[in-house]
């Protein structure tokens, strides 16, 4: 009888989890993904829960600005890689994809403020992808950079 028991459990068992009924995975904080309760305290940057990515026009910035401070803190220089936004916070991180390369970068300034782009890619962020010219980009915020935090200055 016991046998039984446990052969029908474990079948039963097998079941649920092949059908999906039953999820098993590592929690946040141990580097599994974050469902959809994600932190949603004010201040804080959403884990995106949906899998699309917003597309938008971006341009690149760089050679004329390198040596003068961004608006986050840092001197722009040639193998700075970021992004500008104006809306979000410094440190941002931000997947950006184009023609199937990806490429996770910081927001790192404010801008663009011209062509009527929503995103301004640093020189080597636009070499990193292939980028020349005005394009459309794919977007997603996927957290949030360490130092924009204020842990980097704890150390």
């Amino acid at each position: 009888m016991r046998f039984r028991f446990t052969t029908i459990f474990f079948a039963l068992l097998a079941a649920l989890l092949s059908a999906g009924v039953l999820a098993v995975g590592a929690f946040a904080s141990t580097g599994g993904a974050a469902g959809p309760s994600a932190d949603t305290t004010p201040g804080s940057i959403p884990t995106p829960v949906t899998k699309g990515h917003k597309t938008a026009l971006a341009t690149w910035f760089g050679p004329g600005f390198y040596g003068q401070q961004t608006a986050c803190g840092q001197t722009l220089t040639p193998a700075t890689v970021g992004v500008a936004n104006r809306k979000l916070p410094c440190g941002t991180l931000v997947k950006v994809t184009y023609h199937g390369q990806g490429l996770t970068v910081p927001v790192v300034d404010r801008g663009p403020y011209a062509n009527g782009a929503d995103w301004d890619l640093t020189a080597a962020a636009a070499q990193a992808l292939g980028i020349e010219e005005t394009v459309h980009i794919a977007t997603a915020i996927v957290g949030a950079c360490m130092r924009a935090k204020g842990f980097a200055e704890a150390r």
